[in-house]
């Protein structure tokens, strides 16, 4: 099923695709009734991007294009075209073009553009019989007929290997200017560890969807409870677990790309997506810790 996902987005390898993407190639918005497109990527700008990526690139004689599609190449490969397409729709990419609008305008026009430029997308795909579509801020392609549903996938394995490229990949959106992106990885990798712990006891996590709730499940679970013989200063920390993740689960609802844009979103700095993603990892890495100590208990 992973290779097949990765080999959909084959057909976004298209000179008008990725015209779209640099600002080459503007459309029609019906909602603000003018031409619009996404940020222009100037050559200079696209190899920055490359090397933000793990590319190592420098600016010459290529088109604009070709940096894209080597990108997108690259981005194929190694499983990260949703950070790419997060990176060209990112908001902090549009901040030239929104100077001195109001934040409302500014959140109303940047929806706008990007559903857009994926309809515009779209309509080059259209023909092929494929359709980028976006969840949250997951993207794949699907046939024009398919109708998806986004769920967790199952983790067979969750190691500190997992949980540190979860982070180190949250990290990489953080210096690209996507904390959007980063918000919601962090929430992931909360989501996955707890789901994986709770299902290593042959349960089913809440399906509710709150990471506040699946990590109240692996408490019960694995006895993860502050009680009156541990030491009040453990008691506390375990109890701060608590804040952390409700916090997260927060941050990620009411900032994170995966609920969109609305009147209760908050404002972040590259230091508070840090802390959010650290934190994440190390409640990630207790659990881990709680669930090997439990099962190597059992045998």
């Amino acid at each position: 099923m992973f290779e097949k996902e990765q080999a959909g987005f084959n057909f976004l390898k298209s000179k008008d695709v990725y015209a779209i993407l640099d600002g080459d190639t503007s459309f029609r918005s019906d909602a603000l009734d003018e031409e619009v497109s996404l940020p222009y990527q100037s050559g200079p700008k696209l190899v920055e991007v490359l090397n933000k990526f793990g590319i190592d690139a420098s600016y010459g004689s290529s088109s604009r294009w070709m940096y894209v599609e080597a990108l997108l190449e690259h981005c194929i490969e190694n499983n990260r075209v949703s950070d790419m397409l997060a990176y060209f729709f990112n908001l902090a990419r549009f901040q030239k073009e929104f100077s001195g609008l109001t934040p409302e305008e500014i959140k109303r026009r940047h929806a706008v553009i990007v559903e857009g430029a994926i309809a515009a997308i779209n309509s080059i795909l259209f023909f092929g019989g494929h359709e980028l579509r976006c969840f949250g801020n997951n993207y794949v392609i699907t046939s024009v007929d398919d109708v998806p549903a986004m769920s967790i996938p199952s983790i067979n394995t969750i190691d500190r290997s997992y949980i540190k490229d979860m982070a180190n990949r949250a990290q990489e959106d953080i210096e690209l200017g996507n904390f959007d992106s980063a918000l919601t990885k962090a929430r992931t990798l909360l989501e996955e560890v707890f789901c994986w712990a709770i299902e290593r006891k042959g349960e089913r996590p809440s399906s509710s969807g709150d990471v506040g709730k699946m990590f109240s499940q692996v408490k019960c679970l694995y006895n993860i409870h502050a009680d009156k013989t541990m030491d009040r200063r453990i008691c506390d920390l375990v109890n701060g677990l608590n804040k952390i993740v409700d916090s997260i689960g927060q941050m990620r609802n009411k900032q994170g790309d995966a609920h969109g844009v609305g009147a209760s979103r908050v404002n972040i700095e590259d230091y508070h997506a840090r802390l959010a993603v650290n934190a994440a990892a190390n409640v990630a890495d207790f659990v881990l810790s709680v669930v090997h100590r439990a099962e190597r208990d059992r045998h």
